[in-house]
């Protein structure tokens, strides 16, 4: 028998959830192929097996987040008993055994506390002693017990005993399993949430037709909350009285939304903004028309990501990071990129682009863009960079608020290119000009060096033959 540990799929990766299983229990598994399919923080993987055998058992579900070092599947001979891994602290597994189908729910139920038991405690482990008598497991038993409800009445007893509406669970054999539970609760408050219709140790329950509805978990309304509150009172009660789709917040999205809040609260951001004539840089991209056509893919973003490139050495301020108690400035310029998927925003690092040709850094970046997009980057191709440019320019955006990939201390906006006016000795003129937003922590940057980095760039534009010796 092997218990089967997941891998670490990269430095900075700490745990992964399950999107898909490859492999049924009872099925045989040969090295090298896929158990399952994992998302990390940045990207989606296939996770092949080291170890020939039977599937016994898969300790997580879809959706369930997992520490890397931690066992989630078992190996072996067909037949082999496991129900020894599967202790009471053990995730949710997906074995073959029988289980109480029996799924019910009463109208009210009262609320053990969840918080005054001793998790090693004799209590708790009869508690989960009977979780299993009742065909609930363990991780729904206690976030049942946290939310307030009682698990005994999920699992379809009341107080004496007597079945009432089905709730039936999505587990093994119709096993309750954490999922159910959270379904419950995304369409019913917390105990205690409105006084009104709630006290603190009661929790009103669905009925049977209602319960039916938190199979669907993407979908909500107002009228399977209406049962348990009045209340109006808060924003989201007005907006629930309309469907709507739940969109879980967790992997790429949850990574954003972290990094997002820490930029904004931990830095000190402020945006300046510019524009470059744009001349002759089209006319730059134009050459590479006339070149041989595996050279003719370049674009004005990879343009001015080689310019970027080969200015910020010069202006070593801004190709830094700030760790509070230290700025540290870099001599090679790991240069990010943002690169739009369909899983949200990923930033690929290109190491050290300032030593690159035009046309390196060219394949470098669509090889990470490419990676991005198909969900199979390394993770560790997301980290480490010095430096971020962001380009909203081929969208039609002219001007934008660019925000820090931190700990990084600058990143550089690349709005449209729009026709704007100018005046000339014949009059007022029209001009290509590119639009340029820097994005400063004036924590380690002051106004003055980020103005003079921008100036130098719209200089190097106007005369884009001062770098072009480089490529």
């Amino acid at each position: 028998m092997h218990e089967i540990v997941m891998p670490k799929l990269g430095n900075t990766v700490e745990s992964v959830i399950i999107v898909a299983w490859r492999k049924e229990v009872g099925e045989q598994v040969n090295i090298g192929e896929a158990l399952c399919e994992v998302e990390t923080d940045k990207s989606t993987m296939e996770v092949e097996a080291e170890e020939a055998g039977i599937l016994l058992a898969r300790l997580f579900d879809v959706g369930d987040e997992i520490p890397v070092l931690s066992r989630f599947a078992v190996l072996g001979e067909e037949g082999e008993d496991v129900s020894s891994l599967l202790t009471s602290g053990a995730p949710e597994a997906d074995v073959k055994e029988p289980v109480n189908t029996r799924r019910v729910v009463s109208s009210t139920s009262s609320t053990p506390d969840a918080f005054s038991v001793s998790s090693a405690s004799p209590e708790v482990s009869r508690q989960e002693e009977e979780s299993a008598h009742l065909g609930i497991s363990p991780r729904a038993w206690r976030l049942a017990l946290r939310a307030g409800l009682s698990p005994r009445s999920l699992a379809g007893f009341a107080t004496d005993d007597t079945a009432l509406d089905v709730i039936p669970g999505t587990g093994p054999g119709g096993r309750i399993i954490e999922r159910d539970v959270k379904r419950v609760l995304a369409g019913f408050p917390r105990p205690g949430v409105d006084s009104k219709s709630a006290s603190s140790d009661t929790f009103p329950m669905p009925s049977a037709q209602a319960a039916s509805k938190t199979q669907a978990p993407e979908y909500g309304t107002a009228s399977s909350r209406s049962s348990v509150s009045e209340s109006t009172e808060h924003p989201e009660d007005v907006q629930s009285e309309f469907p709507y789709t739940i969109i879980p917040v967790r992997g790429v999205r949850k990574v954003i939304a972290t990094r997002m809040h820490s930029s904004l609260s931990k830095s000190a951001q402020l945006t300046l903004n510019s524009s470059a004539p744009a001349g002759s840089l089209l006319a730059w991209h134009q050459s590479f028309k006339s070149v041989p056509t595996e050279r003719q893919d370049i674009s004005i973003n990879h343009l001015l990501m080689f310019s970027v490139s080969r200015l910020l050495p010069h202006h070593p301020e801004l190709n830094a990071t700030f760790h509070g108690s230290e700025i540290r400035r870099y001599s090679y310029v790991n240069l990010g990129f943002a690169v739009d998927t369909p899983k949200g925003l990923m930033t690929p690092v290109i190491r050290k682009a300032n030593e690159r040709s035009l046309y390196s850094l060219r394949a470098e970046a669509r090889r990470l863009a490419d990676a991005c997009r198909e969900g199979n980057i390394s993770p560790d191709e997301l980290v480490g960079s010095t430096f971020t440019v962001t380009n909203l320019g081929v969208l039609g955006i002219e001007s934008f608020t660019p925000v820090l990939n931190t700990p990084e201390v600058a990143i550089l906006g690349i709005g449209a290119i729009t026709n704007s006016p100018i005046e000339t000795e014949a009059g007022i003129g029209i001009e290509k000009r590119i639009g340029l937003s820097l994005t400063i922590d004036h924590q380690a940057v002051d106004g003055t060096p980020g103005a003079h980095f921008l100036a130098r760039l719209v200089r190097l534009l106007v005369k884009p033959e001062m770098i072009a010796v480089l490529y």
